[in-house]
């Protein structure tokens, strides 16, 4: 008896894990999200979906979507409801964990960077009001994020050695020279619109806008 008891409690462990791995979007809707980058604070993924494109039911934890698009989109939820949402090219959302299937019922492609959010529970870090060469423009905000629309001077500069207590996000909205060496790994120097970077918190970086000519992107601030 007690054997098949232990058989059982196995078996259903399996059975859920099961079903957690079945709504991950990547794994059961690989046409329309692709992972970008992944570490232990986010997975950020790519969002794709041609006009009239369909998902399948999934699930995700707190996030940040950032529209590449404009954008008409039908979520479905679990329970049979369903709601219709606009969102707006270069516009954010903070959406808390959830389950749907998105349906895009716009006339173009829904195209977005959705920021994951993988720790058990908001960091407590003090999220910035300015920076230095950067203009801060608040798109969303959260628990866990905030996220800004930000132009980066000509004259940006980050030496050598810098250091920020918040992880970020950085999703580049068109090309765009800026230099960017973290950690003393190889630097990025060029950027197209949809590229993303991870700066970690407390982890050394390099920044410097090289190109002559402001550089647009979302930076999503997470504490």
């Amino acid at each position: 008896m007690k054997s098949f008891k232990i058989w059982s409690v196995v078996s259903l462990v399996a059975l859920w894990s099961g079903v957690a791995l079945a709504q991950d979007p990547v794994k059961v809707d690989p046409a329309h999200y692709k992972v970008l980058l992944e570490n232990p604070s986010v997975r950020v993924l790519s969002i794709d979906y041609p006009a009239g494109a369909t998902s399948k039911m999934h699930q995700h934890p707190d996030s940040i979507a950032v529209m590449l698009a404009d954008a008409k989109v039908k979520f479905a939820t679990a329970d049979g409801k369903s709601q219709d949402q606009e969102m707006k090219n270069e516009s954010a959302t903070y959406t808390p964990a959830g389950t749907h299937t998105p349906t895009n019922i716009g006339t173009g492609p829904s195209k977005g960077i959705l920021v994951e959010f993988k720790t058990p529970a908001p960091g407590k870090a003090t999220l910035p009001a300015s920076r230095e060469g950067m203009t801060l423009n608040m798109l969303a905000e959260g628990p866990r994020a905030i996220a800004y629309r930000s132009t980066a001077s000509p004259t940006f500069a980050e030496p050598a050695g810098s250091k920020h207590d918040f992880d970020q996000v950085v999703i580049a909205l068109g090309d765009a020279q800026i230099s960017l060496s973290i950690d003393g790994k190889p630097a990025k120097t060029k950027w197209a619109r949809g590229d993303v970077q991870f700066i970690g918190r407390g982890v050394a970086h390099e920044a410097k806008n090289t190109g002559g000519k402001p550089g647009d992107m979302v930076v999503v601030a997470i504490k």
